[in-house]
């Protein structure tokens, strides 16, 4: 695994114990630039968050991303962030940094929370 702040575009922390996430993370991965992106398994036992990095709980709770200036985003902005690292969902990661689509996206998140429970059993069941 390559270590933070390695020449990294932004890193992406994420519940890798919940198998909704994985396989959204597994999904954007595969994608051109994925390779420039430090992926970090908040679930894991030796995470332990600090450094400009969100704590562990935190961190399970809802997605984060660090941008490469070491801004921490998170929820709905963090998605937009992470969109812009990879070259194929640039233009849509741009666009959703700015009002209304920020707004959309922030909106959405909040609404998709309450959901996660749900369609991590749903996910783990198709597994």
């Amino acid at each position: 695994m390559v270590t933070p702040h390695e020449d990294r575009s932004c890193d992406v922390y994420y519940d890798g114990s919940c198998p909704l996430c994985r396989r959204e993370i597994d999904f954007y991965r595969r994608r051109e630039g994925a390779r420039a992106i430090n992926w970090v398994d908040v679930s894991k036992a030796d995470y332990a968050g600090g450094d400009g990095a969100p704590e562990r709980e935190t961190a399970m709770k809802r997605f984060h991303v660090k941008r490469a200036d070491g801004a921490l985003v998170s929820g709905g902005a963090a998605f937009a962030e992470l969109w812009v690292a990879l070259p194929a969902l640039r233009p849509i990661g741009i666009l959703f940094r700015y009002p209304p689509f920020s707004w959309a996206i922030t909106i959405g998140y909040r609404l998709f929370l309450p959901l996660r429970p749900w369609l991590q059993k749903l996910a783990a069941r198709k597994g």
